[in-house]
């Protein structure tokens, strides 16, 4: 037996050489190179490119500012509006928000709140209107109603209701009958009032004709009005 083939066949029983021997010369292990495929690193650089213009848009569309008029003071339903009343401020606008623009600032100026404006918010052109809120012939009467008589949908400028005339308590029985239709009023909310503290009480400006305002005023001292919502297509 060779000096090689003694060497080698020196291991002891667990397989491992045996101290002062050695095996025979170890192969390194074959490293196959990766192939590279020109569709997938097409496809990885498309990625990368798509990615890096995304937030590129998104960058400018933040950057992006517009100048947008503020509301600064409270106004009023039906009050004019006055350049004190409103400011400016340059903000990331969504294009789905209606505002008034900076430069436009001027055009609502001389106009009246269709709404109660609160300071600290957005000015929309639907806000405010050039028509006087009381129109020539017409007359404001205003209403108080009880909790129990407020509707729960919100009152808001320029919704049509009906004042409606109800017997006075302990006068129901007038020798009418009982299918008589009551007497009714056609009217507008001007504007309605919070609820006042421990009453709940709500006041509610209604415009009528010039003719039937005095009609309703008298319901309203008499106790006998009570305010009924129209059709949301005013028939």
């Amino acid at each position: 037996m060779s000096k090689t083939q003694e060497r080698v066949g020196a291991v002891n029983s667990s397989g491992v050489p045996a101290q002062g021997h050695f095996a025979g010369p170890v192969t390194p292990p074959r490293v196959s190179a990766r192939r590279r495929r020109p569709g997938v690193i097409a496809l990885s650089l498309a990625l990368i490119a798509a990615g890096g213009a995304g937030v590129a848009v998104l960058l400018l569309q933040v950057g992006h500012r517009t100048e947008v008029v503020t509301v600064v003071r409270d106004v009023q339903v039906g009050q004019v509006v006055t350049e004190g009343d409103l400011g400016t401020a340059s903000i990331a606008l969504d294009p789905a928000v209606k505002a008034v623009r900076g430069n436009d600032l001027d055009s609502v100026v001389g106009k009246r709140a269709a709404v109660e404006l609160r300071p600290g918010s957005l000015l929309a052109p639907s806000q405010v209107t050039k028509d006087n809120l009381v129109k020539a012939g017409e007359q404001l009467v205003p209403i108080g109603l009880k909790p129990e008589q407020v509707p729960a949908t919100a009152l808001v400028p320029g919704q049509k209701v009906e004042l409606v005339h109800v017997p006075a308590q302990g006068a129901a029985d007038t020798g009418k009958t009982s299918d008589t239709r009551p007497e009714t009023i056609e009217g507008r909310v001007v504007k309605a009032s919070s609820a006042a503290p421990g009453t709940g009480i709500v006041v509610v400006d209604v415009a009528t004709t010039a003719e039937e305002g005095p009609t309703a005023a008298a319901w309203v001292s008499a106790g006998t009005l009570r305010l009924v919502l129209a059709a949301p297509d005013g028939n």
